[in-house]
């Protein structure tokens, strides 16, 4: 007996985090089918965001500036026109936001409290309680969401694959459900599956996010784009949880600095700007301190102190609950993968290379991060390009053709998982290089002979084929065998159905 089919009138989204989310506000009149394995606030890194959100809202900044940081911290990868579309909607998504409930700090005047953050200009980041943007604005987008006649939203259903007809138009997803297979059909299917922080054993996402959407549609025959680029958290908590806990970026905009097991700061033996240097910068900077056996500490004694529980909640409570007074002592700190700037290829309104198919949030690379994503444009990315596919999407006129029958890939068991969790962190981390990324392909060699070409398994090959393939250090990927920047800036691109990129992913 087959799947169940499913026919929906309207526009299927696969996720329900901010991005997911915004697209199927975005829909009506059409109507939103909005599909996801976790309950709403789980499995989503929209919501663990501590930042916020980054809009140039304050006095002597402009978007043109921000476009300018975001180009620069992304390490000549940022696709400029990209930069600039999104910076220039920004200021409206934030208020958009906060008129559905988002209850954005305020300063005195009334005007939106701003925090600084690494390798922007001036303070641009609208923030939640000091730490909580991320929980407060997923709050008001799902009351909104849930108050929405035209939105449906399943949980406890995961994406397995994307239904095509004989053309190769998406006509939706395989899934699987609590009651079996069933095959969800729709005139236009959005992914906003989010990151892929589950391959990897450090992580400060969801370990449910393992970049299935990006592999289910890589195998549909989508472009890929840019898969190698995997952003590190400089300061995760480490205290030997899964996943980490943050430490804000926000806390070193705050003044905070790094320090090693003796106290003395490191940071600006490493770049001019510090603490405040591009994520990447940082993170290197604390492996290799780690790896000297020196150690590496948050120190917001000073910078913070007392008045910690007010203004940091959420890193407040996480350090209390592993016995760490940040009042007092230094936190703990390791690079932990944070979020990827590769993804499905995808213009600011989602439209992908397979028609039918459209992606936003972490799952799409829009060009907007480069090779290392700016602090805090990923919830922007996500309300801006959300929005703007749910309106693209809801103008796809259904064609009426028959998905054609597809097999649903094999699971990965627990332990197969935790051994490619390893070996990811091991050989596709912080720093990689040639031999360490050929073991690497061959552990996926043999954990797809044993198990099948499971979904963590094709995007796990995605990374680190393409990151073997880069010879030199850009943004988020730095290869020890090749530690300097190519003159000549070049993407990556990847698409399954070419005879070279199948040999070669």
């Amino acid at each position: 007996m087959g799947p169940t089919r499913i026919q929906h009138d309207g526009v299927l989204i696969v996720g329900t985090g901010l991005a997911g989310l915004s697209a199927a506000l975005a829909c009506a009149p059409a109507r939103a089918l909005v599909l996801a394995a976790q309950p709403l606030f789980k499995g989503s890194s929209s919501a663990w965001a501590q930042g916020g959100i980054a809009a140039a809202l304050g006095p002597g900044d402009h978007p043109s500036i921000h476009a300018a940081d975001t180009v620069t911290a992304g390490a000549g990868l940022v696709d400029a026109s990209v930069a600039d579309d999104i910076t220039r909607r920004a200021v409206a998504a934030v208020e958009r936001l906060a008129k559905l409930g988002a209850p954005f700090d305020k300063d005195a005047k009334g005007h939106f409290a701003l925090n600084l953050e690494a390798a922007h200009a001036f303070p641009r980041v609208a923030r939640v309680k000091g730490d909580g943007a991320g929980r407060a604005i997923m709050e008001a987008v799902i009351a909104a969401a849930m108050a929405d006649p035209n939105i449906e939203i399943r949980t406890g259903v995961s994406l397995k694959a994307l239904l095509q007809d004989a053309s190769g138009r998406v006509r939706g997803v395989l899934a699987k459900t609590t009651s079996g297979l069933v095959e969800f059909v729709a005139p236009a299917t959005i992914l906003a599956t989010g990151g892929l922080g589950g391959l990897y054993a450090v992580t400060t996402n969801p370990r449910e996010l393992r970049g299935e959407g990006l592999a289910a549609a890589a195998l549909a025959g989508a472009d890929i784009a840019d898969p190698e680029f995997v952003q590190f958290h400089p300061t995760a908590i480490d205290i030997g949880a899964d996943p980490a806990p943050l430490a804000t970026e926000t806390l070193r905009g705050a003044g905070a600095r790094l320090i090693d097991k003796d106290g003395h700061p490191f940071m600006a033996a490493y770049h001019a700007r510090a603490e405040l240097a591009a994520r990447d910068i940082v993170a290197r900077a604390i492996h290799r301190q780690r790896a000297d056996g020196l150690g590496a500490f948050l120190d917001a004694r000073e910078a913070v102190g007392a008045a910690f529980p007010e203004r940091f909640p959420a890193v407040f409570a996480a350090c209390m609950a592993a016995a760490i007074d940040p009042r007092k002592t230094p936190i703990p700190v390791a690079p932990a993968v944070h979020y990827h700037m590769g993804g499905i290829a995808a213009d600011t309104h989602g439209r992908t290379s397979l028609p039918g198919l459209f992606a936003a949030g972490e799952c799409a690379a829009t060009g907007l991060h480069g090779a290392n994503r700016l602090a805090s444009n990923s919830l922007l990315e996500a309300a801006v390009c959300g929005q703007l596919a749910g309106e693209a999407a809801r103008e796809i006129k259904d064609p009426g053709t028959p998905p054609l029958p597809v097999a649903p890939p094999p699971e990965l068991p627990d332990r197969a998982l935790a051994t490619l969790r390893e070996a990811m962190s091991r050989d596709a981390g912080v720093i990689r290089d040639a031999e360490g990324l050929t073991r690497l392909i061959g552990e996926i060699d043999a954990l797809e002979a044993q198990y099948g070409r499971a979904l963590p398994l094709v995007t796990a090959r995605l990374i680190a084929t393409a990151s073997l393939a880069r010879h030199e250090s850009r943004g988020g990927q730095y290869r020890s065998d090749f530690p300097t920047m190519d003159g000549s800036p070049h993407r990556t691109l990847i698409n399954l159905n070419d005879p070279k990129a199948e040999a070669a992913a």
